[in-house]
């Protein structure tokens, strides 16, 4: 029961140290009309325009706007899971 109790607090200790390294991590995704910067926890902290607006038509930057968010969350999460199978298995808890 306390080898399971250990486990367990081990566990959340991993995981508390996952969620800081996560909240320091700053990811960038551009193309040449914008950049997104987003943390791990996927909160964007910025959006750059590369361009001048009325240089491009409205819909191509759309376009970019949305595909640079997309590309920028999917980091994001290829980050984060990476780093969630460096913790290893539940398997050892019962779970």
């Amino acid at each position: 029961m306390f080898d399971k109790m250990k486990q367990v607090l081990e566990m959340k200790r991993k995981m508390d140290e996952l969620k800081r390294e996560l909240e320091g991590l700053v990811l960038a995704s551009e193309d040449g009309l914008v950049k997104v910067t987003i943390t791990g926890e996927q909160q964007i902290k910025s959006v750059e325009l590369k361009c001048e607006p009325a240089a491009v038509s409205r819909r191509e930057l759309e376009s970019s706007l949305t595909d640079t968010f997309n590309r920028a969350v999917k980091e994001s999460q290829k980050a984060a899971a990476q780093k969630m199978g460096a913790l290893g298995s539940l398997s050892g808890l019962g779970l």
